[in-house]
């Protein structure tokens, strides 16, 4: 696979790259293996192209079956995407959104364009509403919404595609309704050819302990936004900017919409161009929003899943992954975002604030797709050992920008939570005195260094994050400890403190 040179197809209508021809003809080597039916999923990095070769494939299959193809999406900018990419490859097709009630000019379309939710309540309402179809092409393939629809082609060819075989629901895998995975080119190949553009990553350790997994198997948005807001994570993340990404045009991933307006306020007022993006825009907000970024040569542009999917500006030269995720899928669709390669732009950076390339290795990592379509709940598991190893390893470290407010510190104010609650055990204290122990440090502290009682109230909120960490240590030393506990403990511990701070100073 060398250059980057395209050839044409025969049609004239698309060049495509010598890896989209190779995999057109894999995929059509193993439908021809089942005349009658056969459900296969085609793995592509994020920026291979996936939509030109599936639009390359209702060509050829319309020519050579004679039956119509069905292509299935799950977000309005897939749908258009695909439009254009079918009308490039010389293909006429019919989109099927939440206004086309009827199709009455059905016969006039080889290839129809449907959104998964529209199309479910036309069919449970005619089963015959689309006839004579041959061939189901299931874009974003992971997702789970498209199961529904599989009853209604149960005689169709399947070809699901995704950047990601790895299911949206760990209790429903991808092996359950696809026979057999064709692994296109791997993201080193597409860097080392010139057809993505190489990644440099920048990582900074971040404690996750408060963290609280939910149904999904990821992290819930609720714990996600109550860490991201604290200080810390805010200075982290904007130092982190200032250092790896300043003037390069940048998108950063959220996980809650409070966590970027936060992150919208806090470039605002460094002085940043920067604007917030997040699902509750109207349509043409949005539109607006985006033309803003795409024009501007060093827009700031933070966000909230939306742009994890059917978004393509290849001028992106930085991701900031402001967020902690156990998906695969969801981090490899993030840093996509950045990886287009342009006339001026073969390369971009990736700032990671949650610990995800340990969890998850680096964007261009080998993966062993095969394996995991094989063996997802294997893979699960490793994440999720992974993580609990993450977890327990952590050591904080006070960052710079709050060091600078603890200037009269001296060796003597360190403290050790771990070493003074085995200390006290081995002395046959109770090990609650750890906490009062690191109180009293923490009030030492902060009287060195302030004489103003707001001043010392303010070094409290600063130090959020590292109480969390001491009460975590402790925590986990109880080893019976709930997380109701936890956050009993570092409600309790921040009053106190608060409290000995207003006994000395008022």
């Amino acid at each position: 696979m060398e250059g980057k040179s395209a050839s044409a197809t025969e049609t004239g209508f698309k060049e495509l790259y010598p890896y989209q021809e190779e995999a057109i003809d894999q995929i059509f080597t193993e439908l021809d293996k089942s005349p009658e039916k056969a459900d296969v999923l085609f793995q592509l990095p994020t920026g291979g192209g996936k939509t030109v070769i599936f639009s390359e494939i209702s060509r050829q299959f319309i020519e050579r079956r004679n039956k119509k193809v069905l292509i299935l999406t799950h977000r309005v900018e897939l749908l258009v995407q695909t439009t254009r990419a079918l009308d490039t490859a010389g293909v006429k097709s019919k989109i099927i959104d939440r206004d086309v009630k009827e199709l009455h000019d059905r016969d006039e379309y080889d290839c129809f364009v449907a959104m998964v939710e529209t199309l479910n309540n036309r069919l449970n309402e005619n089963e015959n509403y689309i006839t004579n179809v041959g061939l189901v092409i299931v874009d974003e393939a992971h997702y789970n919404s498209f199961r529904k629809l599989f009853k209604f082609f149960e005689k169709a060819n399947m070809l699901g595609v995704t950047a990601t075989p790895l299911s949206s629901n760990r209790n429903l895998p991808l092996n359950e309704n696809y026979q057999s995975l064709i692994v296109g080119h791997s993201i080193a190949d597409l860097i080392k050819a010139g057809y993505l553009s190489s990644a440099t990553t920048y990582t900074y350790n971040v404690n996750l302990r408060s963290l609280k997994v939910g149904p999904d198997g990821d992290y819930t948005v609720g714990s996600l936004d109550r860490l991201y807001s604290l200080y810390t994570m805010q200075d982290r993340l904007l130092s982190s900017y200032e250092e790896r990404a300043h003037g390069k045009k940048t998108l950063i991933f959220n996980s809650g919409i409070a966590t970027s307006i936060r992150v919208y306020e806090l470039f605002k007022n460094a002085g940043y161009k920067v604007k917030h993006l997040d699902s509750t825009f109207t349509p043409t907000d949005r539109r607006d929003t985006l033309d803003w970024f795409r024009n501007t040569p060093d827009a700031i542009l933070t966000s909230v899943g939306i742009l994890t999917t059917g978004f393509d500006e290849p001028s992106v030269e930085a991701i900031i992954i402001n967020r902690a995720t156990r998906s695969l899928t969801l981090y490899h669709q993030m840093i996509g975002r950045g990886s287009r390669i342009t006339d001026t732009k073969s390369k971009f950076a990736i700032i990671d604030l949650g610990n995800n390339v340990q969890r998850l290795g680096l964007w261009q990592d080998y993966i062993n797709w095969a394996d995991i379509f094989k063996f997802p709940e294997r893979y699960f598991e490793q994440i999720q050992e992974r993580d609990t190893n993450l977890m327990a390893d952590y050591n904080y470290e006070r960052p710079p920008s709050l060091i600078e407010y603890f200037s009269a510190n001296t060796e003597e104010d360190e403290f050790d939570m771990k070493a003074t609650y085995n200390d006290l055990q081995k002395r046959g204290l109770k090990p609650k005195k750890a906490i009062d122990l690191s109180i009293d440090n923490h009030a030492t502290q902060i009287f060195k260094n302030v004489d103003d009682y707001y001043d010392a109230l303010e070094l409290v909120d600063l130090l959020g994050e590292e109480i969390e960490y001491r009460c975590r240590v402790y925590c986990n030393s109880l080893h019976s400890a709930t997380e109701s506990y936890c956050h009993w403990l570092i409600e309790t511990y921040v009053r106190k403190l608060k409290n000995t701070v207003r006994l000395e100073m008022m």
